[in-house]
C-alpha cells in the first residue's frame, strides 16, 4: 500500500507543531506557520504584488490576501502604493518584519534540523530529490 500523502501529512502536522511551539517560545504573537512563505519571499526581495507573491508560493490570490491582511494587522507588512502605476500595490516588509527576520532563519534552521535529524546527509537529499519529483 501506498502511503507517502499520509506520511507527508504527518510531516507536516509535526513541522506546523514546532513553528507554533517555537513562535510561542520567542514570544511572537500574530503569526502562524501559513505566514511563512510570504515572509520568505519578502525577505528574498524587497517587495511584491499580490499576484506575484500567489505565484511564487502556490496559493490563490483570495488566500494571498486573507494571510498578508493578518500580517499586516500583526504589523509585520505593509501595503504601499506604485508610484509609477496607481492600480499596483506592493507589499513590503516593516521594521518589525525586517527585526523578525533573524528569529525566522533560526526556526527554520532548527525545523531542518529536527526534520532531518535521522537521515544521513545522502539520505536527506535523496528524500528531497524524491519529494521534488512527487511535486
Amino acid at each position: 500500500m501506498k502511503k507517502a500523502l499520509s506520511l507527508v501529512s504527518k510531516i507536516h502536522d509535526k513541522g506546523c507543531k514546532f513553528i507554533v511551539d517555537q513562535l510561542v517560545k520567542n514570544g511572537i504573537k500574530g503569526l502562524v506557520p501559513s505566514h511563512g512563505d510570504i515572509l520568505a519571499v519578502l525577505y528574498t526581495c524587497e517587495r511584491s504584488t499580490m499576484k506575484d507573491l500567489a505565484v511564487k508560493i502556490h496559493k490563490t490570490k483570495p488566500t494571498v490576501t486573507v494571510l498578508v491582511d493578518k500580517l499586516e494587522k500583526s504589523g509585520f507588512l505593509e501595503r504601499q502604493k506604485s508610484e509609477s502605476d496607481s492600480r499596483v500595490t506592493y507589499i513590503a516588509l516593516t521594521n518589525k518584519g525586517k527585526a523578525f527576520k533573524p528569529v525566522f532563519e533560526k526556526i527554520s534552521e532548527d525545523l531542518n534540523n529536527m526534520l532531518y535529524a535521522n537521515l544521513t546527509s545522502k539520505e536527506a537529499d535523496e528524500l528531497d530529490r524524491l519529494l521534488e519529483k512527487i511535486q
